[in-house]
């Protein structure tokens, strides 16, 4: 099976002309020249073999039966755009040449022509189509540098794959593009797929065979394929023009591949798109198990701090579970909030951790009977210990305001900092009003748990004094929708 393209050196030039001597004449004298060339005898067959096989440029009569010059110059247009054309033309039609040029042609010859003066035009055309080419690659260099800067900085798995799902499908051109991972069960998933939007062929597409890419990658370092070839890596039959598929190797480990597909006729990829998208995948390989190592840490810290706050729930019976149900009451009116999940979660970790601080607080908070002076001034300390606690800790540090400041109050009378009003960050406001109502409508050594209506009465009150009130209606105004969803999880509601 044939799944590699050999670039190729030699100019592809296709000589067009009813004229079989001229045809011939023309490709003798371009092929001494050392280019591959091809004849066609008229614009209709040109077309046909344009559709074919790539060329790098077209020497075409202007007069010819079926389709002449002028209309193959605007089929090329739309189906080899980058194809440079050179029009033949009489004296007596050099008006209509020019209108050629206007249409795209690069140059025209008057005949009778001097064969250099054809070999000219043609070294010309084909000088101009490889500055482009240079260019061209040079525009994909700085771009592929700014890419590859950009992986390299991001820690971000998701980050990580949006960048190369963009340059396989902008930068190399895919029409269905699918990124496959490890799935940390010994095999493999895809990850990542986009679809070149309102294309019937792409919406179509189906799935790619993970097997055969997998035993692909044992014996050769990538896959380009075109046609029935490439089709052989997709479950359906499908109509695939060419495809790509480059492996994303950590070292001698398989982490996945990236792959690319066209679905438009004619429309293959080359040896150049290859090497973008492999020297993409190899930065993007380095990344995406950077990123992985990086979740693992998270997950790690995260762990370790949530068991570090259940620790503080467990340290008497009566606050078992308060800091999960206060991530649960603050994620709910963080939505009714309409925050964004990426704000959610910090609002969930936020309240998870909200009392890691009384770690150092060394005293019984839930004694019978009250908190003496100095023993309330040792508790009003566990926010700041909550902050210094997270502070080392870098991507902890968007929850530390929630930590830190979760005992403000709206009129400015809470602590550690006594700020006021919007001053205490929004996220604070939310575990404030959570954390309030678990605590009151929990069981505490020193009282019973208050029932729902009558916390609820409390937060109306203090609604402008202690609590944020756009904050404390929002929280009130869906909490029995909300307790009837808790209800029906069979996760505990207070009476």
């Amino acid at each position: 099976m044939t799944v590699s393209l050999v670039p190729r050196e030699r100019p592809r030039v296709l000589v067009v002309d009813d004229e079989p001597y001229i045809r011939a004449m023309l490709s003798d004298f371009l092929l001494l020249e050392g280019y591959d060339v091809r004849t066609a005898e008229d614009g209709q067959a040109a077309l046909e073999e344009v559709l074919r096989e790539p060329y790098d440029l077209v020497l075409s009569d202007l007069k010819m039966p079926r389709l002449g010059g002028i209309e193959l110059l605007d089929a090329m247009a739309i189906h080899a755009p980058n194809t440079i054309a050179v029009i033949m033309t009489g004296f007596g039609t050099v008006e209509t040449a020019i209108d050629a040029m206007k249409r795209g042609a690069y140059d025209y010859v008057l005949k009778p022509f001097r064969t250099e003066e054809v070999l000219r035009v043609v070294h010309r055309g084909l000088e101009k189509r490889r500055l482009q080419n240079e260019n061209l690659r040079l525009r994909e260099a700085v771009s592929l540098y700014a890419v590859s800067e950009a992986i390299a900085a991001s820690l971000s798995l998701e980050e990580v794959l949006h960048t190369l799902g963009n340059v396989a499908e902008h930068d190399v051109g895919g029409d269905v593009v699918s990124v496959w991972l490890e799935d940390g069960a010994g095999g493999y998933h895809e990850r990542l797929r986009r679809e070149r939007a309102n294309d019937e062929g792409a919406a179509n597409f189906g799935s790619f065979e993970a097997e055969a890419f997998i035993e692909h990658f044992k014996s050769s370092p990538f896959v380009l394929a075109h046609g029935t070839n490439g089709a052989h890596f997709c479950r359906e039959r499908v109509v695939l023009e060419s495809m790509v598929a480059v492996p994303l190797y950590m070292k001698a480990r398989l982490l996945g591949w990236v792959a690319a597909a066209s679905v438009v006729r004619m429309k293959r990829f080359d040896e150049g798109q290859r090497k973008l998208l492999a020297i993409v995948a190899s930065r993007s390989a380095a990344a995406i198990e950077n990123a992985r190592l990086y979740e693992d840490l998270r997950a790690t810290f995260k762990q370790t701090i949530s068991g570090l706050a259940k620790a503080i729930d467990k340290m008497d019976r009566y606050t078992a579970g308060h800091s999960e149900r206060v991530a649960t009451y603050a994620d709910y009116l963080g939505r009714r909030l309409g925050l964004p999940e990426d704000t959610l979660e910090i609002v969930r970790q936020s309240a998870l951790m909200h009392d890691i601080g009384k770690i150092g607080c060394a005293m019984n908070l839930n004694k019978p009977a009250k908190l003496t002076t100095d023993e309330y001034e040792a508790f009003k300390r566990h926010p700041t210990f909550g902050k210094d606690i997270l502070e080392p800790i870098t991507f902890l540090h968007p929850l530390i305001p929630g930590v830190h400041l979760h005992h403000e109050r709206w009129d400015g009378r809470g602590y550690p900092l006594g700020l006021k009003g919007n001053d205490v960050p929004l996220i604070a406001r939310i575990v404030s009003v959570a954390d309030t109502y678990d605590a009151m409508t929990s069981d505490r050594a020193y009282r019973r748990a208050l029932p729902h209506e009558v916390a609820i009465g409390e937060i109306e009150r203090c609604s402008g004094t202690q609590f944020d009130p756009s904050v404390a209606l929002d929280f009130t105004g869906g909490i029995e929708t909300f307790r009837e969803d808790l209800a029906s999880r069979g996760e505990r509601v207070p009476e």
